[in-house]
């Protein structure tokens, strides 16, 4: 059995952006007890000086929030950290902006409110698009 085909033991080092501050806490909260370690940011701004200070395997993000938005931060991340996987989350009715996120590298997106299970499951398939290479 190779390492890439070995049960992952890591935790997987996740960035999440939103600036609905309730959402970001639970989420943190529930995806910090599966093997994962999360930190969490407000704002893109926030998150800009986080990855220069940090590596992460995936960030989820929101596509909409008040000072900078999702596109914009997406953007920024790859530049950074092109190996960086990004999910993109939108709310009902903004597909269309998730898609032109795809476009400028995020692996994919989901629309809010979005389950526990497919937000774990996407990280996961996220995560493993990462270590591919």
């Amino acid at each position: 059995m190779s390492v890439k085909e070995s049960v992952q033991t890591d935790p997987i080092r996740l960035l999440i952006v939103d600036d609905e501050v309730g959402f970001v806490n639970i989420l943190t909260k529930r995806l910090s007890r599966r093997n994962m370690e999360v930190t969490s940011a407000y704002t893109g701004t926030e998150a800009i000086q986080i990855l220069r200070k940090q590596d992460f395997d995936v960030a989820v993000l929101d596509l909409k929030m008040e000072e900078m938005d999702g596109i914009e931060v997406l953007k920024i991340f790859k530049k950074m950290d092109p190996k960086i996987v990004v999910i993109m989350l939108t709310g009902h009715g903004s597909e269309k902006a998730a898609r032109e996120g795809i476009e400028f590298g995020a692996f994919d997106y989901l629309t809010k409110p979005c389950e526990l299970k497919e937000l774990l499951a996407k990280i996961r398939e996220a995560y493993q698009e990462r270590n591919r290479d």
